[in-house]
């Protein structure tokens, strides 16, 4: 009987990167190492370069990832008030990759996935946007972008916990989202 051990992995790359997500959730994207991930997935420390390379390819999958399902749960929302919320949700239900996407210092800027998923979520954030006037659009879409990733940002790290108390982080964010946007912004296509 040989003492070398077969070992198949059926998806790696996404043992992998579920692996990384926990890491960035538990203790943030500066603990992640890949010969730990490899640990953890069971398999050799030269494994998961073969689909990443570096850590800085495993952090650009986490960011593409990240921005893909970001534009996902953007793309459902049928007001600009509500796609705030989404985002606010996003933060709440994916807070590694959240972490990881808006640090580009992190990913590697010309990756081709990366860039598609960014484009994706960009239109969708712009989409909110369209119905409002021509004049004053960009700065409104500043304005509520700021809002929607300040207040995701803030929950996030704990700060609002006292200010909101027992109160529903969405149900709070839509309160804030009307004052600035009173009738929520209807996107074209929605009802």
């Amino acid at each position: 009987m040989s003492s070398e051990r077969t070992y198949h992995h059926g998806d790696l790359r996404r043992a992998v990167l579920t692996a990384a997500l926990d890491v960035v959730a538990t203790d943030g994207p500066g603990a992640l190492s890949l010969r730990d991930l490899a640990r953890r997935a069971g398999v050799s420390h030269a494994a998961p370069a073969h689909h990443f390379k570096d850590r800085t390819g495993l952090l650009t999958a986490i960011a593409a990832e990240g921005y893909t399902l970001f534009a996902d749960a953007l793309d459902e929302a049928p007001t600009l008030n509500e796609r705030g919320v989404r985002y606010v949700r996003f933060a709440r239900e994916h807070p590694a990759h959240f972490q990881v996407m808006f640090r580009p210092e992190l990913h590697r800027p010309d990756d081709p996935d990366l860039l598609a998923a960014k484009a994706r979520a960009a239109d969708s954030l712009r989409a909110g946007v369209s119905a409002l006037p021509a004049e004053g659009r960009a700065d409104a879409g500043i304005a509520a972008w700021s809002l929607a990733h300040g207040f995701a940002t803030l929950l996030l790290s704990g700060n609002l916990s006292g200010p909101l108390g027992t109160r529903d982080p969405e149900e709070v964010f839509r309160s804030l989202a009307g004052l600035l946007f009173a009738d929520g912004v209807r996107t074209p296509g929605s009802s």
